[in-house]
Order: C-alpha cells, then sequence, then structure tokens
C-alpha cells in the first residue's frame, strides 16, 4: 500500500481545488469588476501549476481520475495504485469544497458546479468534455514522457487554454474530481454523469490518440 503517494494525491487535489473553487467564490466580493473567464481559467492552471511542484514528485501528480485511468492503460500505474489514487482525489476535491462551504457558503460552492452553458444541450456538453479531455491528456502524457523538465507547465498551460476554450460552454471540467466535489458539497448532482463519463471518456480517447501517434516512436 502506498500510503505516502496516497496522500499527495488528496493533498495535491485539494490544494488544486481549493485555489480553483476559491477564485470563484471570491468573485462576487471584488471590489471592481472582474471577468469570470479571465480569472477562474487562471486559478484552475496555476492551482494545478503549484499542486504539480508541491506533490507530483511523490506520486507523479494525477490530480484527476481521467489522468489516472489513461496512466494505468499506459502501465505507468497498476490497477491497485490507481484505485487508491481516484479515491483520494475524489476525497481532496470533496475537501476543498467542504472549505469552501464552512468559509463562505453553500451558494458559493454552487457557483462552482460545472453545468452546461446556455444553449448548449448535456450531450453538447458531454461531447465537448470528451474531446478536450483528450486533448488534455494527449498533453499529459506526451510531455511527461518527453519533456518531464517543462512538463508541469506545459500541463497547467493547457488546462487554462482549455478553461479558455469552453468554460462558457460546457462549464469545463475534464476532471470528475472537481465536478464531484462541488456537486456532491453544492447541493445538486442533476448533471454530474456528464462530468463523469465525459472526462473518463476523453481519458481513454487521448492514451488511444498518444498511442497511435507515438507508436513509431522507438522510445515509446
Amino acid at each position: 500500500m502506498n500510503a505516502r503517494k496516497y496522500l499527495a494525491e488528496l493533498l495535491g487535489t485539494f490544494l488544486f481545488m481549493m485555489i480553483g473553487y476559491a477564485s470563484i467564490a471570491g468573485i462576487p466580493n471584488a471590489s471592481a469588476p472582474t471577468p469570470n473567464l479571465l480569472v477562474v481559467p487562471f486559478a484552475f492552471g496555476l492551482g494545478l501549476l503549484a499542486a504539480i511542484f508541491a506533490f507530483g514528485r511523490i506520486s507523479g501528480g494525477h490530480f484527476n481520475p481521467a489522468v489516472t485511468v489513461a496512466m494505468i492503460l499506459d502501465k505507468r500505474t497498476t490497477v491497485s495504485d490507481g484505485a487508491g489514487y481516484i479515491l483520494a482525489q475524489i476525497i481532496g476535491a470533496i475537501g476543498a469544497a467542504a472549505l469552501v462551504l464552512v468559509t463562505v457558503s453553500q451558494d458559493a460552492v454552487k457557483a462552482g458546479i460545472t453545468k452546461p452553458g446556455a444553449g448548449i444541450t448535456d450531450i453538447g456538453a458531454l461531447i465537448l468534455e470528451i474531446v478536450f479531455t483528450a486533448i488534455f491528456l494527449v498533453v499529459i502524457l506526451v510531455s511527461s514522457k518527453r519533456v518531464p523538465n517543462l512538463a508541469g507547465v506545459a500541463i497547467a498551460l493547457t488546462l487554462v487554454a482549455i478553461h479558455f476554450a469552453i468554460a462558457t460552454l460546457s462549464g469545463s471540467s475534464v476532471n470528475p474530481a472537481r465536478s464531484i466535489g462541488s456537486a456532491l458539497v453544492g447541493g445538486d448532482l442533476s448533471q454530474l454523469w456528464i462530468y463523469i463519463v465525459g472526462p473518463i471518456v476523453g481519458g481513454v480517447l487521448g492514451y488511444g490518440i498518444y498511442r497511435v501517434i507515438d507508436e513509431d516512436d522507438p522510445e515509446a
């Protein structure tokens, strides 16, 4: 049992989500109008970067069940460790949402629940989550293997870009733990399935794309 790695995933996910959730909760208190589409993407991206630097060396820095699924498929993580990672990630995200609940309000947590944007159907949001999670996983799998020294920055900036692209469309989860934390503590599970199914399918698809583009590489 790799308790130290599981704890790193829990604490890293907590740190990542706490920065992201708090950025949403704090927007109404800003002294001047603050564009959500500027603050929130950078908060989640920089939160992930902080978690990678703080805890990534211990666990590999997944902090996302979709990443863990892809790492299991790529045989970088065992199934047993993967299960422990995913449980730790979910606990970390719930803990971060619970802290926002206690220190701010449940409404502040609800504001961070991932939902389809205006005019976007559940299926549309599902497709966007699949496609953009796949893109995210290709970047993660390639950068962590080929340019590990730059991987943390590349991954964090990719998450920022993804949030800019689809935050107002699908809600930009690309991470089941992120959506589970805010939905469970915020008290609205009605569309959570989109943000569990979409990223997991996207993670598998991203792994498949990675294997295709990497298959002729002698270092693969």
